[in-house]
């Protein structure tokens, strides 16, 4: 099973942090940029090598300090199919780091399109008599709230191939009150959905004793964190929401069990654009990113014990 890959990673750094590569043209540094539109224009082709260069450049920064990476695939499609390609750069590079890779695709589709996106981010695709990986991320981002439809398709790679996928709960934004806090009979809806999760996720667990559906539960509810880490005792957690959204350390605590695991926490911008608060036009890039990182885990671990 996946998680325990990536529980793993977590023990050996003793850090539960997962950055987020969410960059925007606009967060890459200027002299990166400008490289890039000087060769190419001010072009998608320049912005897609910037960025490209931008994430890597962070990887290199912060691999031997963080477990994992989150690349958000909305950033690299408004980049169109240039954006796609450093995109399957990006995650290749981060693997041959050493990093888990949880692409945040977010998809929730039926059917034959669900399992073409199973096989496209986790799987493989048949040519003729070759199976052929795409961006072969080991974790994925999904939407169940189309029911089981959508969750499903994802399951045979899952089992077959070693991967994960984390299933949104509880997120962060604050207009997840207008569903996800909704009543459904005895239960809120966000309930459901983390005994749906529980339910997809099936019965074979890892050597730490979770199942390969994670649930995706935000750091801006410290009390849903911990109700429902009560409730889904087996599911690891992905905690969204932490810095630049207001979750601090003493929020996201309570999603970790008594021995520190079951759940990583991500930072984005807050480790991403840590350039853009030190006055040197992001020339120290690397070095932001790291100490912003640093600083992450440092707090954590004043709540969290990794055992």
């Amino acid at each position: 099973m996946a998680f325990d890959v990536l529980q793993d990673k977590i023990k050996e750094k003793k850090n539960p942090t997962v950055v987020g590569l969410d960059a925007r043209v606009e967060f890459v540094p200027p002299a990166i940029l400008y490289r890039y539109i000087n060769l190419y224009g001010e072009t998608l082709a320049a912005a897609s090598l910037a960025v490209m260069d931008f994430d890597c450049g962070l990887i290199d920064a912060l691999a031997d300090i963080v477990p994992a990476v989150k690349p958000q695939a909305a950033y690299f499609e408004c980049l169109g199919w240039q954006g796609m390609k450093a995109l399957e750069q990006v995650i290749d590079y981060a693997r041959s780091k050493g990093l888990y890779v949880i692409a945040d695709i977010k998809r929730g589709d039926i059917g034959s399109t669900a399992t073409a996106y199973s096989e496209g981010w986790l799987g493989r695709t048949k040519v003729g008599c070759t199976a052929c990986a795409a961006f072969n991320a080991d974790c994925v981002t999904l939407n169940g709230y189309m029911g089981s439809d959508a969750i499903k398709p994802f399951l045979k790679d899952i089992t077959e191939r070693d991967k994960s996928a984390f299933v949104l709960c509880k997120t962060s934004n604050p207009s997840s009150v207008e569903l996800q806090d909704l009543v459904a009979g005895d239960r809120l809806v966000y309930t459901v959905m983390g005994d749906l999760v529980k339910r997809w996720g099936g019965r074979n667990k890892d050597r730490y004793g979770y199942l390969p559906l994670g649930a995706v539960v935000g750091a801006t509810a410290p009390s849903v964190i911990k109700e429902l880490r009560y409730r889904l005792d087996d599911v690891f957690f992905l905690v969204p929401g932490y810095g630049t959204q207001g979750g601090t350390a003493a929020d996201v605590r309570y999603a970790f069990d008594e021995l520190g695991r079951g759940a990583i926490v991500n930072a984005s911008r807050s480790i991403m654009c840590a350039w853009q608060k030190t006055g040197h036009n992001g020339e120290d890039y690397q070095a932001a990113a790291r100490a912003a990182a640093e600083k992450m885990r440092d707090e954590l671990r004043r709540y969290i014990t990794i055992l």
